[in-house]
This record gives structure tokens, sequence and C-alpha cells, in this order.
């Protein structure tokens, strides 16, 4: 197992936990805003016009929008500027999460429960930079909050392991699941015995932290590698 399970897909872990984490930090402290289901915010986007909720529509458009844009923006970064750092978007996802830690306690205070708009458009251009953090050929290789991408790769691997495969065929996939089902657990514990502003700070702290960890050390090593 070892052999097979090398650093970078111990980080993929992290990050994928670390995103169900701020999924969780953005839907408990608002009006129930994903950010890192895209899926969801479309069928909002469209179905908000047909149920009476213009303003819910508008918000998840904006909200796809900003995560768009951040994976534009990180891929960007990764291809000119982070060549020797390929995991660089975790980065700009703690900028932005740090950014949105201002916002919110300038706006509700530190103990305010409600996080506003802007600071979750903040998240959810974080959550799209984050999802380019392993890139491999000019495409993603593990989309970090596509969950339902990532149930599908490990119905294909378990199919794969009945046929003669072995178990990595969909152990990789079932441990990414489990890590952003755990993240999702850990943040709404802590959303009920803190507010929006102190979520989103312990939310920021953990992301700093990784991605310190990323840029200074699994990167480096990798660069020496290469």
């Amino acid at each position: 197992m070892l052999r097979r399970f090398d650093s970078e897909t111990t980080l993929s872990w992290v990050l994928s936990g670390l995103a169900g984490m701020t999924g969780a930090t953005a839907f408990t402290h608002s009006s129930g805003y994903f950010v890192t289901f895209m899926t969801g915010n479309t069928e909002r986007a469209v179905l908000g016009y047909f149920t009476e909720a213009p303003q819910l529509a508008l918000a998840s458009l904006s909200l796809i929008a900003a995560f768009l844009v951040g994976v534009v923006v990180a891929s960007l970064l990764r291809r000119h500027l982070w060549k020797r750092h390929p995991h660089g978007a975790s980065v700009l996802t703690t900028a932005a999460l740090v950014l949105s830690t201002m916002i919110d306690l300038e706006v509700n205070g530190w103990t305010g429960r409600e996080v506003t708009f802007t600071p979750i458009l903040l998240i959810s251009f974080g959550m799209g930079a984050l999802n380019v953090s392993f890139v491999r050929n000019g495409e993603v290789s593990i989309p970090l909050s596509y969950v339902t991408g990532t149930l599908v790769k490990l119905g294909q691997g378990i199919e794969r392991h009945i046929s003669g495969g072995g178990v990595f065929e969909w152990l990789g996939y079932a441990l990414v699941y489990l890590s952003f089902l755990v993240g999702a657990v850990v943040g709404g514990i802590l959303a009920v015995v803190t507010s929006g502003a102190q979520l989103l700070l312990a939310t920021t702290v953990v992301c700093a932290l990784v991605s310190t960890y990323t840029y200074f050390h699994i990167d480096r090593a990798q660069a020496e590698v290469g």
C-alpha cells in the first residue's frame, strides 16, 4: 500500500477533506449556498426562475462564475508562475479564505452567525482554484470537490476489481470520498459551536498550514526528483 500511495496521493485526501470542511462552512453559516456543488448551483440558477426565487437563481449564477474564475486564474498561475509548484493552487485558496474572513469579521463581527454573500463568493473562487491542485497532461486528474465524479470513478474501480483487478482500482477514490465526508462532518460539528467568522478563521488556518507544507516541502521534493 505504501508503494502505491505516495505523498501526492496523501495530499489529495487532505485537500479533499479541506474542501468538505470549507463547503460545510459556507452551507451552515449562510442561506444554504453551495461552494463545492456546481451541479446544484446550476439547477438552482435555472429552476429559481420557475419557483419564484430569482434572487437565489442570480446568487447561484454568481457562485458558478466565481468558481469558474478561480479555476481559470489558478490554471494561468500554474502555467506561468508556479512551474515548480504544481500544487500552488492551495495558496490562492488560502488567500481567498483570508480575504473572506477579514470581510466577514468587518461586516458581522466575531460572534455573528451568518456569513454574508461576498465572503461566500470568495470561498467559491477559492474552491475553484483548489480543484486545480492535481493536473496531469493539462487536465485535472483528481477533482477534489467533484464528489459525483469521484463516485463514478469509485464504481468503475469496483467493477475492475470484481473483473480481476486489484483493490487499488477503487481504494484511492474511496479514500478521497471519505476524506471529503470527514471534512464535511468536522465542519458541521464546528458550525454548531462557532460563529461564521470563527469557523472561517479555523478553515483558513487549516488551509494555510496545508498550503505552507505543500509549497515548501512536497513541491520542493518533487522538483528535486524531477
